[in-house]
């Protein structure tokens, strides 16, 4: 006689379908499914409905950071400008059936520079629905004028949190120095949770680019030269699907 094997199965995460014997995962015990990254500054559609096993997301939201402004000194004189602010991050978990049948998700672009002697844009937010928002960093000030006396440009003020279950504010753009008529320091740009701002800069030239995502523009700096501001980095936004 052939004894016939039985096998056990953990009702924690599994089910068998009384119609058709069929052993099945319970929803919501299947752990991280997909990762949605939107990355290109513009807005889109989620429809829950494409996931008929979701059973919550978690999603990481991170704002555009802010540019940096241009710099146009006279001849033999200069100007420092600061860095842009860093953006915002928020992150939040959500029920799918908290959801509604579609959300909006917007990526915020980094601010554009300034040119001639104009501040940067700032940044813009980025966001998931109602429930994750990321505000967008400040833009680089021109408050320094042209000279060759020494001089200080104050920081940018980075973003407070937003909205989210956790939320972080954009890092300061850091000031800016002039010591005399060829020698200054530009600020470097704030960093933001996903990126870092642009360095600060000795050497005359446009403002630096930033690495990552949400960065503020590192600042611009002239000797006599018009000089433009960098934009700040992109935004980004992050579903993690779990079912």
């Amino acid at each position: 006689m052939i004894p016939i094997a039985r096998a056990c199965v953990c009702d924690d995460y599994f089910t068998v379908d009384p119609a058709t014997g069929q052993l099945c995962l319970k929803p919501g015990t299947m752990g991280l499914r997909g990762i949605l990254y939107y990355g290109t500054p513009g807005t889109y559609q989620f429809r829950k409905g494409d996931y008929p096993w979701l059973a919550r997301v978690r999603v990481i939201v991170q704002g555009g950071g802010g540019g940096s402004a241009g710099a146009d000194a006279d001849a033999g004189e200069c100007i420092a400008r600061p860095g842009g602010s860093g953006g915002g991050w928020s992150s939040s978990l959500i029920e799918a059936s908290a959801l509604g049948v579609s959300e909006t998700i917007v990526v915020g672009a980094g601010g554009a520079g300034g040119v001639g002697n104009n501040s940067g844009n700032s940044g813009d937010a980025s966001s998931f629905g109602g429930f994750a928002i990321a505000p967008g960093g400040a833009g680089g000030t021109a408050t320094m004028v042209s000279g060759t006396t020494p001089d200080t440009a104050s920081g940018v003020v980075g973003p407070a949190g937003g909205t989210g279950d956790d939320t972080s504010g954009g890092g300061f753009g850091h000031g800016a120095i002039r010591l005399s008529g060829t020698k200054g320091l530009s600020g470097a740009g704030g960093d933001s949770r996903l990126g870092h701002g642009g360095g600060g800069r000795a050497s005359e030239g446009g403002g630096t680019v930033t690495r990552g995502r949400g960065g503020g523009a590192g600042g611009s700096l002239s000797y006599g030269g018009a000089v433009s501001g960098s934009q700040g980095g992109d935004g980004l936004v992050i579903v993690e699907l779990y079912g």
